[in-house]
């Protein structure tokens, strides 16, 4: 776990913000408790990664925008990946994300 605050916005506008996060190949994952959940909806979207495992899929909802398929997480990751279950990573391209 990376102590410091790190910072999700989108449009200028925050949709995560932390204490405590992971960092994995670049990604920062948020706790889920982090993130305004509000702001995602799940998506049918759906990739594996070989060492991580299933990752699924959240739409980005601000107003009447849309970011579909903009954020993901692991619901059930494989063992090596445990740490980071159910925590939200954001598309860089999309999102920016600060970390202190």
């Amino acid at each position: 776990m990376t102590q410091g605050k790190a910072i999700a916005t989108v449009s200028g506008r925050t949709i995560a913000e932390t204490d405590e996060y992971e960092v994995v190949e670049g990604n920062v994952y948020f706790p889920p408790s982090s993130v305004k959940m509000e702001m995602l909806t799940k998506t049918d979207h759906s990739t594996v990664c070989p060492w991580k495992g299933d990752a699924s899929y959240y739409t980005i909802n601000l107003d009447k925008t849309e970011f579909p398929n903009s954020a993901w997480y692991y619901p059930n990751p494989k063992e090596k990946a445990k740490n980071i279950k159910d925590y939200v990573a954001f598309y860089k391209n999309i999102v920016t994300v600060t970390t202190e």
